[in-house]
């Protein structure tokens, strides 16, 4: 006897799909034989959608952070989302606390370690040299192997201050130290300008608020890809979303993917007030809003799904296979005309939004607000 079947669940291609999960992982999958038992079933009838549990790549989620905070259960599994990474608002120097308060929580919750030891304790974490301690940083990658998965560094103008790329040279080196850890960097207002910071990146790095529409873009004036992010991405960047407050613009997006320029992974950068105030609100909306503008569903759910796994090398995350961990994001498609605006006072009409019933992390089931109060699962 199964700990759960899933009958029914409808997936991102249109197939129907049986799940069985037991003890924390997907058993079997396919069409199970009728008389396939569990203690809990959920009977979907081809109504709901289920995938992979989804993965925000980029969010903000220490509760105790001064500048951007949230909780991660109200990030993660509330909102449909089993997997949670926090973008660097810890550094080495709190990163222990952040995991203590993490081990807590119903999501899965890891971290990419801020490259200053003090995180977002302040707008200009890398405005000071000395705030940059490989020696730490591997110490403390040392103590959590396992929570942080990977570094951040933001190099925009107003956080580096007057040290240009040399933030990003040291990010490089405590990444080369540290088993080749993903670097996620940050792109924003010039200096450094994009083509320098680009030349440093390459296989296994992501860059995120790929789509934002500051002039220091991925895109020329003339609406071609920049020559030095072709490169990089030809050498394995990956290029990531992190909508935020001020980083996501549709011109650039819908230009980009007009060229076959797709995001690897779609991330939120969601912290407390962009989440109650929007324009973010949740993964979801995030994720709605590209359905909205060309992509398919498959390419989305792709994004947080699989890609997202990979890019963050999260083993058996990301993927409907047995042996699997039974993370799953229940959800459905609704339809209906929905306005969607990014963070350059633009906005686009969209036919289809994504609401998420229920995340399940290692085959325990969290009912959204949603699924609470608009579905009753036949159990």
């Amino acid at each position: 006897m199964y700990d759960m079947i899933i009958r029914a669940g409808r997936q991102g291609n249109g197939q129907l799909i049986d799940i069985a999960i037991q003890d924390g992982k997907i058993a079997a999958l396919g069409q199970l034989p009728a008389a396939a038992e569990a203690k809990r079933t959920l009977t979907l009838a081809g109504q709901v959608h289920v995938s992979a549990g989804w993965i925000d790549g980029h969010t903000h989620c220490y509760p105790a952070s001064p500048i951007y905070q949230d909780e991660p259960d109200k990030v993660g599994v509330e909102s449909g989302v089993t997997t949670v990474i926090d973008a660097g608002s810890t550094g080495a120097d709190d990163v222990d606390a952040f995991q203590r308060l993490a081990a807590g929580c119903k999501t899965r919750v890891h971290a990419l370690l801020n490259i200053s030891r003090i995180g977002l304790l302040r707008q200009n974490e890398l405005a000071n040299p000395a705030d940059i301690d490989p020696e730490l940083a591997k110490a403390a990658i040392r103590r959590h192997p396992s929570f942080i998965v990977g570094i951040k560094a933001r190099m925009s103008g107003s956080v580096v201050g007057e040290n240009g790329l040399q933030p990003l040279r040291m990010a490089k080196q405590i990444q080369r130290d540290n088993g080749q850890l993903p670097l996620m960097v940050h792109v924003g207002n010039t200096p450094p300008d994009l083509d320098e910071i680009v030349a440093l990146l390459g296989d296994g790095d992501l860059l995120t608020h790929c789509f934002n529409g500051k002039p220091n873009r991925i895109l020329t004036p003339a609406g071609e890809l920049r020559v030095a992010v072709r490169e990089a991405m030809q050498r394995g960047l990956h290029l990531d979303i992190g909508h935020g407050g001020a980083s996501f613009s549709f011109e650039v997006a819908e230009a980009a993917i007009r060229q076959g320029i797709l995001p690897h992974t779609i991330s939120s950068d969601i912290y407390c007030k962009n989440r109650i105030k929007g324009p973010v609100y949740s993964l979801a909306h995030v994720m709605s809003k590209f359905l909205a503008i060309g992509m398919t569903l498959e390419q989305v759910i792709a994004c947080v799904t699989s890609q997202a796994a990979d890019a963050l090398r999260l083993p058996g995350k990301g993927r409907l296979e047995v042996g699997a961990d039974a993370d799953l994001t229940l959800f459905e498609v609704m339809s209906g005309p929905t306005l969607f605006t990014d963070t350059e006072a633009e906005s686009r009409h969209g036919d289809r939004q994504l609401r998420p019933l229920a995340a399940l992390v290692g085959g325990d089931l969290v009912l959204t607000q949603y699924g609470q109060s608009h579905h009753a699962f036949r159990v």
